[in-house]
């Protein structure tokens, strides 16, 4: 039978749940089921239509007393398409999209889930994550923290869904095409014969760039041709720190050494030309989706051992961990690297494949199909 499944979000912006919500829905449109998704729009509502997919605007996941307002449409939008799975990705989204479902006769409304894709702060608030009929936890470390801070959810309802990326996408062994690769040979002639390491992060304190400059530093002082590129965009309201960076390169005598190229619509070749991508969140992150797609490609990757990371590489590429925040550590096994490339071999655990038909089971399962 066909289902109708609506997804709430904030907005389709770049980001984890943003891909992960377009990539579900195209699933779903495949399936020959209805996907309807609720937010503000954004850069990733293009193919989230192309896919086959609707799209209503709602800023649902605005923060205002006034989003409040969108219980009543939201309910009106239930009853009308009919739906029959209903699931929230994030906090006030949920919210909202609780607040709704709980208006409508139980007997006829859809099933509510949510999913876990982050360690939010542990408070009332995030506690409307853990209320889905079905809870996807997004990686083992996701479902430890959900068992450890809310024990009143019942571990039975957490169904373990790490993200995945599509082979096709992220070939192992790829190569950019002729044409990018003159262009970026011609945008950054002083790289050639440079031994390439890249950190893809917002520019946030969190994701470690201030590690990264360090450890360029260890690299350059036992003598290693590295050039370091931090490829990401400030995030919101983080300017000064991106500027503050900036200065510390500087300070650290590594102008020639450092570059920032910003946000980039082309990471895949990007990572695909460096020797080495970094994972250096200095907090332990939901999964890994970075890391996992430099590994897909065959780029060695050196990451902290702690948080969806970790579970990445235990299973593609252990040789690449180092304790968490150790700087030292980290030089020393990209140094090890330099010396002795190593071989990533082809992944076939965190595939995009097996994550949609796991998420899609879930719907069906949970609406009874």
């Amino acid at each position: 039978m066909r289902l109708t499944v609506v997804q709430t979000l904030p907005a389709l912006e770049a980001g984890g749940v943003e891909r992960g919500t377009v990539e579900v829905a195209a699933a779903l449109v495949r399936a020959g089921h209805r996907s309807i998704v609720i937010s503000a729009g954004g850069r990733l509502l293009a193919p989230l239509l192309e896919a086959g997919s609707e799209h209503i605007n709602i800023p649902i996941g605005k923060k205002s007393p006034l989003t409040a307002r969108h219980i009543f449409s939201l309910r009106k939008l239930l009853l009308e398409q009919q739906v029959d799975v209903l699931h929230a990705r994030s906090r006030l989204p949920a919210w909202i999209a609780r607040l709704a479902w709980q208006s409508l006769p139980p007997a006829t409304r859809p099933r509510f889930i949510t999913s876990v894709h982050g360690p939010y702060s542990v408070n009332a608030y995030s506690r409307i994550m853990l209320v889905g009929e079905a809870v996807i936890a997004i990686s083992q470390f996701i479902r430890r923290y959900i068992v450890a801070n809310y024990p009143a959810c019942d571990p039975g309802k957490i169904v373990v869904i790490p993200r995945g990326v599509s082979a096709a996408e992220f070939p192992h062994g790829h190569q950019p095409v002729p044409a990018w690769l003159i262009r970026w040979q011609q945008a950054h002639p002083d790289l050639k014969g440079k031994f390439i390491l890249t950190l893809p992060a917002r520019l946030t304190r969190w994701k470690g760039q201030e590690d990264f400059i360090d450890i360029v530093g260890r690299l350059k002082a036992a003598a290693v041709p590295v050039h370091g590129l931090m490829a990401g965009r400030a995030a919101p309201g983080k300017a000064a720190f991106s500027e503050a960076l900036k200065r510390r390169v500087q300070a650290a005598g590594l102008g020639k050494s450092i570059r920032f190229l910003g946000q980039r619509d082309d990471l895949r070749e990007v990572m695909a030309v460096s020797n080495v991508v970094v994972s250096l969140a200095r907090e332990p992150e939901a999964f890994g989706r970075t890391a996992l797609e430099a590994l897909s490609l065959g780029i060695p990757v050196v990451a902290y051992d702690h948080g969806g990371a970790s579970e990445v590489l235990q299973q593609i590429f252990p040789a690449g961990l180092v304790p968490p925040l150790d700087t030292a550590a980290a030089a020393e096994r990209i140094r090890a690297f330099y010396a002795a490339p190593p071989t990533v071999a082809p992944q076939d655990v965190f595939t995009l494949e097996r994550m949609l038909s796991r998420t899609l089971a879930v719907y069906e399962k949970s609406a009874g199909r």
